[in-house]
């Protein structure tokens, strides 16, 4: 037994040390393809922050880098294991401490998986509005580390904010709380939003004090089929210039909705070049529908069909949230981007999208949550083919520098992880990039979490 693993048990059951190379590869990465991952020389199980605390001293003390998991669906590679860490995963902390309908929080562990949450305070008439397309899957720890976007944003924003405070362990074992519990609080620096999208790399969240909403009526929600992507983006355009405040409105290229309809066998329309949803949960969202399709006829929508029925809606969101395993189905394997542009710019970011595929002979669907800007382009590629591999990785880089040029960032909601190392100096520039590096290494003097990522 080595010294690391005899110090990991003596503050730890003996079932959450794992040493097993065969059981601990399989927590070597996460779904983000072509990105380097180590091998892990352990792999932790904590159910109690002081079992957390004692991680980080024996990590710091034996100088091994550790690296934070949820449950693992990041497509950056952020979660990616370094050779000889300590993989700490934190999918046994999965506890729904408090639910408080008068304060409007819940209060939870991060291995809570984000549907639990969901559904859990739907039961008080409230509701968690962060919604990745993983949410089945995807933890609350892991939706704070990368601060996760998901289908409503448009209307009800991101992970970062619906985080109010949060306990985190440093690297050095200390437990550290920042923000509150109350509904306002601006004592200090932000501390909170700081580690929100620090993708493990600051300190390890154990604990969070999340913000709720009143649960919303049901949505419904309609599609309009157009002639081209741009089209659809001009679209999205008049919507959101009419004033409209949908609680989703999600884009999806033929590529995208063949793939979708492979896997699914949902019957989406492929004739057309691109299919708009629009969902609205207000108290009368057929006449925001109605409106809506107005907009998206004069915008040059060859069809628009409202759903009838909350089914019919939920058919249409569910086709959206499948599209990434509908990618990974096609021959070959992928690499999607994470591009987000201003609003007024998305038709230009779909249309360079395409000068890029038609430039490098790739197939590339692209799908987005359109309200806010926020594009997925997937570029499909043989991995055995050494020039179409090169070329993928060219065509990537193309949509990132277009998205930069476009005043977009290279990331929206993925996160940086091992991928985007490169182009978010590029992004920062050398002052913003030298501030960033100077924080980690105030908080993180060793480089012990999650080595590697980001910078």
């Amino acid at each position: 037994m080595s010294e690391l693993t005899a110090r990991l048990r003596e503050g730890l059951p003996a079932d959450a040390v794992l040493t097993d190379p065969d059981v601990t590869a399989s927590y070597a990465r996460d779904m983000a393809d072509f990105c380097p991952a180590g091998t892990p020389a352990a792999v932790v199980l904590p159910r109690s922050v002081e079992e957390v605390q004692h991680v980080m001293r024996t990590a710091t003390a034996l100088r091994v880098p550790v690296v934070p998991q949820g449950a693992r669906t990041g497509l950056s590679g952020a979660a990616n294991a370094a050779d000889g860490c300590v993989v700490l995963s934190l999918l046994r902390m999965d506890r729904i401490l408090e639910i408080n309908p008068a304060d409007r929080t819940a209060v939870v562990e991060p291995g809570v998986v984000n549907a639990v949450l969901t559904r859990a305070v739907n039961e008080h008439g409230l509701h968690y509005p962060p919604d990745p397309s993983s949410w089945e899957q995807c933890t609350i720890g892991g939706n704070i580390g990368t601060a996760a976007g998901g289908l409503c944003c448009v209307k009800y924003g991101v992970t970062a904010e619906y985080v109010l405070g949060l306990d985190l362990v440093l690297a050095d074992g200390r437990l550290m709380s920042t923000g509150r519990s109350t509904a306002k609080g601006v004592a200090g620096y932000d501390m909170t939003r700081l580690f929100v999208g620090s993708e493990g790399s600051l300190g390890v969240v154990v604990r969070a004090v999340l913000a709720l909403r009143p649960r919303p009526p049901r949505q419904l929600a309609l599609a309009a089929e157009f002639p081209s992507a741009a089209a659809a983006g001009d679209a999205v355009c008049r919507v959101m210039e009419s004033g409209h405040v949908p609680s989703l409105m999600e884009l999806m290229d033929r590529t995208t909705l063949r793939a979708v309809n492979d896997l699914t066998k949902m019957g989406l329309p492929e004739s057309t070049e691109a299919l708009l949803l629009v969902a609205f949960d207000t108290h009368d969202p057929g006449a925001d529908l109605a409106a809506v399709g107005e907009l998206c006829e004069a915008a040059g929508a060859s069809q628009v069909v409202p759903a009838e029925t909350e089914a019919e809606s939920e058919m249409l969101l569910q086709a959206r949230r499948s599209v990434h395993y509908a990618l990974e189905a096609l021959p070959g394997t992928t690499m999607i981007d994470d591009v987000c542009v201003p609003r007024s710019r998305l038709a230009d970011m779909l249309e360079g999208t395409a000068a890029v595929s038609e430039k490098y002979g790739l197939t590339i669907g692209v799908c987005a949550h359109a309200g806010d800007g926020n594009t997925h382009p997937t570029v499909c590629f043989d991995p055995d083919d050494e020039d179409e591999t090169r070329r993928a990785h060219e065509a990537f880089d193309a949509i990132m520098a277009l998205g930069l040029d476009l005043g977009g960032t290279i990331t929206g909601e993925h996160g940086v992880g091992v991928l985007k190392k490169e182009w978010l100096a590029r992004e920062l520039g050398p002052v913003g990039l030298e501030m960033q590096r100077g924080i980690k290494q105030l908080l993180d003097p060793l480089g012990l979490l999650n080595p590697g990522k980001l910078f």
